[in-house]
């Protein structure tokens, strides 16, 4: 086992992290931006590194500052959290080369699943099913007019390296299809240097639903299954539950059986969540991404599973703590993020945090890093918590959801807390029926209703 890992992360997933080795007997070092130097992260690890400016460039993204770190400190490993360097296959080459462990699936894995088309292309051979859609790039208006009358309107045109909702437009017909090609290569090169798109068919009322997967990278690997992550605004989720409020047992096994054949068919090794749109009882594979989710807290609870220890003793070549008949799932959860925004128009909110209280009680968990006085930096994401509650079943979870709202003292900054307080009492929210499209209807409505008074 490890005897030292270094956080390449900041905020509550580095504290999250923090928790685990704690647990394990494994002595930690958090790496920090001067923006960071108070953070929690860093007062709870064993020892601390200041690795550059508040940028994320010269700091949180800086490969050579945290491989230093790393040998300064003589960290034999490195967990990546989520974002910032956690899906960079370059990253977990170097470090390999560096003779330093990166808590994750290889190199090659986080390459392929990087790449939208090739992650399709070699999902679509696994047997996952997938979206209707080009069989790679589409380079020309042309061929991208051929595209959508094979698979028939409306399309959405993606990044080839998307992520975040750049590089997406979609086209409901021919006469917008020239427009929205070409806007959305425009924004692909802006934001990721690479204008190549590809094409899908649009479905109409989708949900998001992911599989959470785990492998041992030897030929073996397990599902612990679904959340439901429909809840989303410009492409972002704001709450997830699982398991999803109209997912069967029996697709829950279907679906987690076939991602978790495909994962032991690679040897993918550690956690992986592969993303699907849901719509009259179909999946559709759409991306997987190869690192813990933020919301990896739901599939904990209702699985009694702590995936970051886990992560660490098969990075560190030790085998997992259960195979698929030991999974078994209880209750439901639910998290709602806790983001330092401005509502309505979610503008950033950094401040300095003047009062802090979680709720408690049973069945609560907060994962967060604040506390009173500490300074929001702007430099960052704007998340700065989230609330994960734990039912026996999803009223009892949304119940609990509505008083801890209640209880819940964020003071200093602004806060999405207001709106989870509204959604809780929603009925669609309370009917589980509800889409990706949902919210942003919803939030829509809502500012038109205000203009109006």
């Amino acid at each position: 086992m490890f005897d030292k890992i270094l956080i390449a992360n900041r905020g509550e997933i580095a504290l999250r992290i923090v928790r685990a080795c704690r647990e394990m007997g494994i002595a930690t070092v958090a790496v920090h931006s001067t923006a960071d130097s108070d953070a929690m992260h860093v007062r709870m690890a064993d020892e601390s590194v200041c690795i550059g400016p508040p940028s994320s460039t010269d700091s949180y993204l800086s490969m050579p500052a945290i491989i230093s770190a790393c040998e300064i400190t003589g960290a034999q490993a490195v967990h990546p959290g989520y974002g910032f360097l956690s899906e960079n296959a370059g990253f977990a080459q170097m470090l390999e080369d560096h003779g330093i462990t990166f808590i994750g699936p290889r190199a090659e894995h986080i390459r392929i699943m990087g790449d939208k088309i090739t992650a399709k292309d070699t999902m679509k051979a696994l047997g996952v099913p997938c979206v209707p859609g080009s069989d790679g790039g589409v380079d020309t208006v042309e061929d991208a007019l051929k595209v959508a009358e094979d698979i028939g309107y409306p399309v959405i045109i993606k990044a080839t390296a998307g992520g975040g909702g750049r590089g997406m437009k979609v086209a409901t017909g021919p006469s917008d299809l020239e427009i929205a090609f070409r806007t959305a290569r425009t924004e692909a090169k802006a934001a990721f240097g690479n204008p190549d798109v590809y094409i899908e068919k649009y479905l109409q009322k989708p949900r998001h639903i992911e599989i959470q997967v785990f492998g041992d990278g030897k030929g073996r690997a397990v599902h612990l299954g679904e959340r439901d992550c429909s809840l989303q605004r410009r492409h972002q989720k704001v709450w997830e539950e699982a398991p999803g409020p109209v997912i069967t047992a029996e697709e829950r096994a279907r679906i987690g059986k076939t991602c978790a054949d495909a994962c032991a068919s690679i040897q993918y090794a550690g956690a992986g969540t592969i993303e699907f749109l849901y719509e009259d009882g179909e999946f559709y594979f759409i991306e997987m991404n190869t690192r813990l989710q933020v919301e990896h807290p739901v599939t904990e609870l209702i699985y009694e599973v702590d995936l970051v220890r886990q992560q660490i003793l098969v990075a560190a070549g030790y085998e997992m703590e259960f195979q698929q008949e030991d999974l078994h799932l209880r209750g439901h959860a639910i998290e709602v993020r806790l983001n330092a925004e401005k509502l309505p128009n979610f503008t950033p909110s950094p401040g300095t945090i003047t009062q802090f209280h979680a709720p408690g009680g049973l069945g609560v968990r907060i994962d967060s890093a604040l506390y009173d006085g500490y300074r929001i930096p702007p430099y960052y994401d704007s998340l700065i918590g989230k609330l994960i509650v734990f039912g026996r079943d999803r009223d009892e979870a949304l119940a609990r959801l509505s008083r801890c709202l209640g209880e819940l003292i964020i003071d200093g900054v602004d806060t999405t807390v207001p709106l989870f307080a509204e959604l809780v009492e929603d009925p669609d929210i309370q009917a589980g029926n509800y889409s990706i499209h949902w919210l942003e209807k919803w939030l829509a409505a809502k500012a038109a209703a205000g203009s109006a008074n």
